[in-house]
């Protein structure tokens, strides 16, 4: 049993942390951790770091914060090895809702945070100070020092900088751009765009966006564009044409959203099951969750409390539109709007992560499922262990299929394919020992 604690100190803290909801007193606990003595520390891992550093953004105690990141350990050494990009993010994603736009900046360049930086690192910088209300300019400034190639994501934010600011120029611009790189623009870009252009009174050239989603790019007009264009035509006067758009979303699928508008007028007040209903067939149908979020805020406005079904629909729809990070926060926020993730929305996260190849955020999603005694599907467990192994990282491998083991969540064939797979060094055959006598227990 000491063997045990001595292999993983830093486990038991993580635990601690999580289980810890004050921040200030996690930070004692983080810097006085039980069992701990100045003859034998304990060696933080980065998850505890994670941890920890997560909890004081969450709270806003950004100099304690900073401090933790600052004793961050290099990451060429072993406690300090592993992707930080989550963490990174998490920071950037924690002074932009504080509306520190230069904090956040400066959080970008954080030297705790070795190079090279991703389009995901750079696109939650852009999104932190577009919360921030930054400038188009800042935003493009970002951009070019950054060096790295845009994806959609980094259009979608830009265009709605440009949008914001009212510059239809620089709209049109960043389009012209994006379709020259070859980027297929997404739903919610081209729904900016028909914004702009009905609140600039440009409404022909709007409907000329909408055609080109259903004819060009083969794409489903969402809520918002709906709802843009039916503003633009009411403000015009134009009732007649007005009513016809909405007749023709309800025949696209958006009809929920009549369906709730319908049962508000006659006095119904929907059960929890209708809205989350609605929920789904937004989900499903619409390809985009801002109307699904939109039937979330009506609940929680009527006294509806949304439940984790209600949730795990958002964060599947999400996940299914490569919005994994939007998905993981939210997952995050869960229990800040007063309801407890449950096992099925962690099995969804887990798997729209893994399915994204994000399989290091997916272990920290996993951890937080054993430590609430939760465990992914048989299907789940496979793909994240072929992600881990195929990755060839021997430490984490063994730390997922103990973990794994502990909840019972892998087959008998895929502990011999992973260990047969990674262990080609004689000197991680004590990995395979472990291994076995796990396998025999």
């Amino acid at each position: 049993m000491a063997g045990k604690k001595l292999k993983f100190p830093s486990e038991h803290l993580v635990a601690a942390l999580l289980r810890e909801p004050d921040p200030t007193a996690a930070l004692r606990l983080f810097h006085n951790p039980p069992n701990a003595t100045p003859s034998s520390p304990l060696r933080y891992s980065t998850r505890c770091y994670e941890v920890i550093i997560s909890k004081l953004a969450a709270a806003r105690l950004f100099p304690a914060m900073e401090s933790i990141l600052s004793s961050l350990p290099p990451a060429d050494t072993p406690s300090g090895a592993g992707s930080r990009e989550h963490l990174l993010c998490a920071v950037i994603s924690a002074y932009g809702r504080a509306r520190l736009p230069a904090a956040a900046c400066r959080a970008f360049a954080h030297p705790s945070f070795p190079e090279p930086r991703t389009a995901h690192a750079v696109n939650t910088l852009l999104n932190a100070l577009l919360t921030c209300r930054s400038s188009l300019r800042d935003l493009l400034s970002v951009c070019r020092d950054a060096g790295i190639p845009p994806d959609e994501r980094t259009y979608d934010i830009l265009m709605r900088a440009a949008a914001t600011s009212g510059t239809l120029d620089h709209l049109r611009q960043l389009f012209d751009e994006m379709m020259r790189r070859g980027i297929e623009p997404t739903v919610a870009t081209l729904g900016t765009i028909v914004d702009a252009l009905c609140n600039a009174g440009q409404l022909e050239e709007a409907f000329e966006v909408k055609e080109a989603m259903v004819r060009r790019y083969k794409l489903s007009p969402n809520a918002q564009v709906y709802s843009s264009l039916i503003k633009g035509l009411c403000r015009r006067g134009e009732v007649d044409a007005a009513v016809m758009l909405k007749d023709e979303m309800a025949r696209r699928g958006d009809e929920v959203v009549g369906l709730l508008e319908e049962m508000k007028r006659r006095g119904i007040a929907p059960h929890r099951v209708v809205y989350n209903a609605l929920i789904a067939g937004l989900c499903e149908d619409v390809r985009d969750p801002g109307a699904a979020f939109a039937v979330l805020g009506d609940m929680e406005k009527l006294g509806c409390k949304p439940d984790a079904k209600s949730y795990s629909m958002l964060v599947r729809g999400l996940c299914k539109l490569g919005r994994w990070q939007d998905a993981n926060e939210l997952v995050e926020d869960m229990p800040r709007r007063g309801c407890t993730p449950d096992v099925v929305t962690y099995r969804i996260l887990f798997d729209g992560l893994c399915d994204a190849g994000e399989f290091h955020e997916a272990n920290q999603v996993f951890a937080d499922m054993v430590f609430k005694g939760f465990a992914p599907s048989m299907d789940g467990a496979r793909k994240f262990v072929e992600g881990i192994q195929k990755e060839g990282d021997a430490v984490i491998l063994e730390s997922v299929l103990c973990r794994l083991a502990k909840v019972n969540a892998l087959e008998s064939g895929g502990w011999e394919k992973a260990v047969g797979g990674i262990l080609k060094d004689p000197a991680q055959l004590s990995l395979e020992k472990h291994l076995g006598s796990i396998r025999l227990a």
